[in-house]
């Protein structure tokens, strides 16, 4: 199936084919056509299936059908958890839209930065509005925006949002909004609580499924390196030495520990840099910049900061740390081995961490490969 088959206009294919994209993910081939049709949409699909296209490609289609010449109130409203998310959420928007005419108008709003500019971009008004729940009622509260003219509403990384304690931010945002809307929610799980979040919002939705829950790519080589606890540091320094690892982005646990393994690996002449939520936005968008032309060769984060980080081929990935939770290590490894290329999700697992990978190991349904190296 080509994109040419899912009823998309000449402006959005022509975006499209200078993405150099051909052909649709299974979340867009299913997607694109339901939104389309003004239905409401539950999708469960993970980081890197390409969701993000799934809702952006059809959201500028529809709104381009009717224009609005002056005073342009939000149409479509896309809720992110992370800054970053809604950075990418943003990008995607402003890509695919690029040949339509009249433009539409897109801003992002995230917190970490000043409101006051944010507040003077949304003055003239704006088709498409990709926020983070607590700093869109900021803005809200300072009557920079309004959302009574909202047709469709999105729900990105729900989960997650559920997880980061938003869900009162939303139902407070909720119940500003038209009642006659398109509601769209994309989450990694359809768990009891996204299902509860569900009742009341979406009206016979279509239902999408693109991956078997907790499921982990085909295109990813899982690999466990057994390793002493003190002795992570050092065996991380070497692989990335020795197999001459460009692009490694490494997870930890805290943002402590994410600074003090920065800090090794820079002393070790291995370019890093760390993203967590401490880091200032400006420091996360350069860190993320540097990490993407390829110019910082290791980039150490925690979770929650991940979240939203979207490289089209990035090949490593380390868990420095197994995760607290086992669905967060597939959220992790699902970094890599995107749109068909292959990837290495590694892990160093100390003794301590066994009965954590065992868990894992049950939820994906399959034993991890063991290595070790010796010294280490």
């Amino acid at each position: 199936m080509s994109f040419s088959n899912l009823g998309l206009s000449a402006e959005l294919l022509h975006a499209i084919q200078d993405s150099g994209y051909t052909t649709p993910t299974p979340i867009q081939q299913k997607a694109i056509p339901a939104v389309l049709t003004g239905r409401d949409l539950l999708a469960a699909a993970q980081t890197g299936t390409g969701k993000t296209a799934g809702f952006t490609l059809p959201i500028l289609q529809r709104l381009a059908q009717t224009s609005y010449s002056r005073n342009r109130p939000v149409r479509a409203l896309i809720l992110t958890p992370t800054r970053e998310l809604a950075a990418q959420v943003g990008e995607s928007v402003l890509k695919y839209g690029t040949h339509q005419q009249p433009r539409l108008k897109s801003e992002v709003v995230f917190g970490g930065v000043k409101i006051n500019p944010q507040m003077m971009r949304l003055r003239g008004g704006v088709d498409i509005l990709t926020a983070t729940p607590g700093r869109l009622l900021d803005l809200i509260n300072q009557n920079a925006v309004r959302l009574d003219k909202v047709e469709i509403l999105v729900l990105d990384e729900a989960d997650r949002m559920l997880d980061m304690g938003f869900i009162k931010d939303i139902r407070k945002i909720l119940a500003l909004l038209p009642k006659q809307r398109q509601n769209l929610l994309f989450s990694a799980t359809f768990s009891a609580e996204i299902r509860k979040l569900t009742e009341g919002l979406l009206i016979k939705p279509v239902t999408v499924e693109v991956a078997a829950e907790n499921a982990t790519a085909d295109t990813i080589d899982q690999i466990v390196y057994t390793v002493n606890k003190t002795a992570k540091t050092a065996l991380l320094t070497h692989l990335v030495k020795t197999k001459n690892w460009q692009q490694v982005l490494v997870f930890t646990s805290t943002k402590h520990g994410a600074n003090k393994l920065t800090e090794k690996l820079n002393t070790a002449e291995i370019k890093a840099a760390a993203i967590h939520g401490n880091k200032s936005q400006g420091a996360r968008t350069s860190a993320l910049a540097g990490f993407k032309a390829g110019e910082i060769r290791v980039l150490v984060a925690t979770d929650v900061a991940a979240r939203g980080i979207d490289i089209a081929h990035l090949p490593f990935v380390v868990n420095y740390e197994l995760p607290r939770s086992s669905s967060d290590y597939v959220h992790r490894i699902g970094r890599t081995g995107r749109a068909g290329k292959m990837g290495q999700a590694i892990s160093l697992v100390s003794q301590d961490e066994q009965p954590a990978l065992k868990l894992v190991e049950k939820l994906i349904g399959s034993k991890i490969n063991r290595e070790q190296i010796s010294g280490f």
